[in-house]
């Protein structure tokens, strides 16, 4: 019984034939960090987020060159459109991808997740019209199930001592792969136009123009997926585990209260949803309005770096973007794997995630001054502000990460990281399209009294920042008793 003081899944009797139990056994064995596993972490997780922004430092062109725009003003309307579809493919189909991710193994549905990747982000690199855009985005973000499972197996693979240091590569090589996407993107998006000598305007990377970042990605997305033949499974296969399946309000009141622990295990035959876990459901609507900003932030940051300066931008060419990225993107793996797990450790996820909250208010408020910035100093400011905002971001969504996978027990992880991702990807399907809108019309109102242009475009990001941070206490926050301690 001392056991289960330690986690209410652990079992002293190991199943032959199941890959979970075989994994148990050789996780209590080696009591180590599992650097392998990690790896495999890291790189999924990569492969998940590298396709999901690497087209917006040249949607801008993209969308110009497709010729549906009417008149530049109009380019984000319908840039973010493009942006959308992915997440709202993901949003309908993520609740699926964790449940089946709960009945036949992470593996299964990481493989197809990344076999979907190769396939979609080629096809969309080679979009001739704005509908074939949309299509293959739509496609590539339904059949891609990747971060719920991947959020679980990287619990799973690991000790409870390394749970926050495994979050933590999931939303580092998450915030990466937002950061280094966006780079290939600015860098060899339009190969012809920016290396004449190696690219020619006859050859195929000229006639599409958008298909070498694409590229790029899916090549990696190969290798990738030839290393999962050698990936673990962590789930439970055998009978023992399908009365599990039955047996979740017990351990969800564990979670609330350890001292109810002894009580509620011994009635293991009630059914309890989901969505009456108000610890797990408070934690992920508080995820997704912070996905939302975060979403419309990297829509907004590489439209408004874009446009010309006579409409509030600062004319920056789509590598201009890729260098800012890259810059951050560094910083993002520098900063996840060193700084914060220390962080996090002295403040927990809440109150870090509270802090990077406010602290981003001012620097979203300083954007729109930018443009009246000429270089050296334009690119020096610009690039510390986006090395602070991204981190300040990934420390966000890492403390919601935590908060989300100790709220349910091991048989849920699946379905309840499923359903996470899709309210966030709900909600980030609203958030480019809805800021290509306000960008749109932002442009339009350069003389506005209320704070006029792109002004207004920050100063709504910044309203949806003071929400969620509002949102991260109580009553509406619930959290486990080992938080609330804190």
């Amino acid at each position: 019984m001392g056991e289960e003081g330690i986690s209410p899944l652990l079992k002293e009797e190991y199943h032959p034939g199941c890959p979970g139990c075989a994994y148990d056994r050789r996780k209590d064995l080696l009591r180590g960090m599992p650097y392998k596993e990690f790896l495999y972490v890291w790189m999924i997780s990569l492969t998940a987020a590298l396709p999901i922004s690497s087209l917006f430092p040249f949607l801008y062109f993209m969308i110009r060159d497709l010729n549906v725009a009417k008149r530049t003003e109009d380019i984000g309307f319908y840039a973010g459109f493009v942006g959308a579809s992915f997440m709202f493919g993901r949003c309908l189909t993520s609740t699926a991808w964790g449940i089946a991710a709960d009945r036949i193994g992470r593996k299964p549905v990481v493989v197809f997740g990344i076999f979907s990747v190769v396939v979609f982000n080629t096809l969309f690199g080679l979009s001739v019209s704005y509908w074939m855009a949309i299509a293959t985005r739509f496609l590539l973000g339904a059949l891609n199930g990747l971060l719920g499972p991947i959020k679980a197996y990287a619990i799973e693979v690991c000790r409870p001592e390394h749970e926050a240091l495994a979050l933590s590569l999931v939303s580092t090589a998450w915030g990466i792969g937002l950061i280094i996407g966006p780079a290939l993107g600015g860098y060899l998006a339009m190969p012809a136009e920016n290396f004449p000598n190696v690219f020619s305007p006859d050859s195929f990377f000229g006639r599409f123009p958008y298909f070498l970042p694409c590229l790029c990605t899916s090549v990696f997305a190969v290798v990738v997926l030839i290393s999962c033949i050698w990936m673990p499974e962590t789930l439970h296969k055998h009978k023992g585990s399908e009365n599990e399946n039955q047996s979740i309000e017990g351990l969800e009141a564990h979670l609330i209260d350890p001292k109810e622990k002894v009580e509620e295990s011994g009635s293991l035959n009630t059914k309890k949803s989901l969505f009456k876990n108000w610890p797990l459901m408070s934690s992920i609507i508080v995820y997704c309005i912070f996905s939302f900003h975060d979403m419309a932030y990297t829509e907004v940051f590489s439209l408004w770096a874009e446009s010309d300066k006579k409409y509030g931008g600062l004319s920056f060419s789509s590598e201009d973007v890729g260098q800012v990225l890259a810059v951050t993107g560094a910083s993002l793996l520098v900063y996840q794997l060193f700084l914060y797990p220390r962080i996090n450790k002295i403040l927990g996820p809440i109150n870090s995630s509270r802090i990077a909250a406010i602290l981003c208010i001012p620097i979203l408020f300083a954007y729109p001054y930018m443009t009246y910035l000429s270089e050296p100093g334009l690119s020096i400011i610009l690039n510390i502000a986006s090395v602070i905002k991204n981190n300040l971001s990934v420390t966000i969504i890492t403390g919601t990460f935590i908060l989300q996978n100790n709220a349910v027990p091991q048989d849920q992880r699946g379905a309840a990281n499923g359903l996470s991702m899709t309210g966030q990807s709900l909600f980030k399907a609203v958030a480019p399209a809805g800021a290509g809108i306000v960008f749109s019309w932002a442009q339009k109102r350069q003389h506005g009294f209320f704070f006029p242009g792109d002004q207004m475009v920050f100063f709504l990001l910044n309203v949806i920042e003071l929400l969620g941070f509002i949102l991260t206490f109580k009553p509406f926050l619930a959290v486990p008793e080992q938080y609330s301690r804190n």
